[in-house]
């Protein structure tokens, strides 16, 4: 499912990767708000619905990660931060302030298209849930609302991102099971584009565990398997 007519923000500085971009994500019928400067996008994202943005780091008047806090403090909307290439900071920052998700440049137009597509695949899939009695899961102390995308830790919400919570609420439905990394992959975006190699899950897993207070080495929910995946005792 494309989810045709998804409104993506594109924020570039480069107008040749900007225009390319945007050439691709119209060919499969996204509506495209497309800027070359921090500002601009930022005027974007308080007037239009947004589903979806990629965001490059580098920007003349800001950069990406400005606008990812920005977008934070709001929207739970997918973000795939585009950064330099072999700038390991850069993606470690981006999926710190609640990136989704990041290609290195120079990337394959289809690759990012794939990226995209899987973002709103997922977004989209766990925030039009229905309301039924499965929609709620609950763990020691620990609630998910499938339905209204909420969590609560002891009473008191737990901010997530979309990628934290996707990957939280997988966990605790495969509760007792370990899921390793790869099926994580498989979840969240489709692994077509991922080596077993990428540390994108283990980012999150850890920001989940700082978020929620929970120990590597005596967990109170996010158990590791090394070598396996994670889980969460039932």
């Amino acid at each position: 499912m494309a989810f045709t007519g998804s409104r993506i923000l594109v924020v570039d500085d480069e107008r040749e990767i900007a225009d390319l971009i945007e050439v691709y994500l119209k060919n499969e019928n996204y509506s495209v708000f497309k800027f070359y400067s921090a500002k601009e996008a930022v005027g974007c994202i308080d007037e239009t619905e947004l589903d979806l943005a990629i965001l490059d780091v580098m920007l003349p008047d800001g950069n990406g990660f400005d606008i990812c806090r920005r977008i934070r403090e709001k929207y739970t909307f997918p973000v795939i931060m585009l950064t330099a290439k072999e700038e390991e900071t850069d993606k470690i920052t981006g999926l710190t302030l609640g990136a989704d998700d990041y290609i290195t440049k120079p990337f394959r137009p289809l690759e990012l298209v794939a990226r995209v597509k899987a973002q709103l695949r997922r977004y989209k899939k766990y925030n039009t849930a229905s309301a039924k009695d499965d929609s709620v899961i609950t763990h020691s102390g620990l609630v998910i609302d499938v339905s209204t995308h909420e969590c609560l830790l002891d009473e008191k919400p737990l901010s997530l991102t979309p990628t934290e919570f996707s990957i939280l609420r997988i966990l605790c439905e495969q509760k007792g099971n370990v899921v390793s990394s790869e099926q994580l992959f498989h979840e969240m975006w489709g692994d077509e584009y991922f080596s077993k190699s990428n540390n994108t899950v283990t980012v999150h897993i850890r920001h989940l565990r700082e978020k929620m207070h929970d120990s590597v080495d005596n967990p109170r929910y996010i158990k590791t398997i090394w070598g396996v995946g994670y889980k969460i005792e039932k």
